[in-house]
């Protein structure tokens, strides 16, 4: 499949850029917002350190400025991911994706994720900062808890719920480490439990343009991924990493 030229358009403004491997080097960053710019995806997602940059070269463009918060593992206490997200918004970021802590929510320890969550979203408002909220569903695998988390972030006011960090390793029976990322499963349930007003952000795995389609129908708004490119040229392509 070929899209058009408005179709290529209209999935980049679906697309946060990804650019959040450990590995990759202030030029390569740079080269990827610069990227995500020339294609007109809906923003980029840096490294924290590298919003400051980022938001130097986007300056006047139709791409937002996003990075993470307790990522990958959420597992900085809610204070330290307040400050974060504070200093995330002062060097110019206006998207924050904030992991949850998973723990707490495998333990089904609600008040404790709900303030957690709370903590960052009113950051985010402060500074007119939409909050995006990371489930990690390779760890967080029950339905009820998932549901759970669309409430209790739609209640703090999250503009979004999101499915993974793309780093979501666990054990795979061959002993490999790998992750499965956005499901459309995960999607369809994620829409179906958070109002209109929640955006719904499918991340992880997302490779190829008919993929992304697929996340398109299913309910996704959003889609984080680093194949940015390929996905906007329409071809498909396994070698993307996160």
């Amino acid at each position: 499949m070929t899209p058009t030229q408005p179709e290529k358009n209209s999935i980049a403004r679906l697309i946060d850029h990804a650019l959040l491997h450990p590995t990759l080097t202030d030029a390569e960053i740079c080269e990827g917002v610069r990227l995500a710019k020339e294609l007109g995806a809906a923003s980029v997602c840096v490294k924290p350190y590298a919003v400051k940059m980022a938001a130097e070269l986007l300056a006047g463009s139709q791409t937002a400025v996003g990075t993470v918060i307790g990522f990958p593992h959420g597992s900085a206490t809610s204070e330290i991911k307040a400050a974060e997200a504070e200093q995330a918004c002062r060097d110019g970021a206006t998207e924050l994706d904030m992991v949850i802590n998973i723990g707490k929510a495998l333990q089904g320890d609600w008040d404790y994720v709900a303030r957690d969550i709370q903590a960052v979203v009113n950051v985010g408002k402060t500074h007119n900062a939409l909050v995006k909220v990371i489930f990690e569903t390779d760890y967080v695998s029950d339905a009820e808890k998932k549901i759970k988390l669309c409430e209790i972030s739609e209640k703090a006011g999250a503009a979004f719920v999101k499915t993974s960090t793309g780093f979501g390793f666990n054990k795979q029976p061959n002993g490999d480490y790998n992750y499965v990322g956005a499901t459309l499963a995960d999607i369809r349930l994620m829409r179906a439990h958070c109002s209109e007003h929640v955006g719904v952000k499918a991340s992880g795995g997302i490779r190829n343009y008919e993929d992304a389609i697929q996340f398109k129908n299913y309910g996704a708004s959003r889609l984080g991924t680093s194949a940015t490119k390929v996905i906007v040229e329409g071809a498909g392509s396994d070698d993307a990493s996160y």
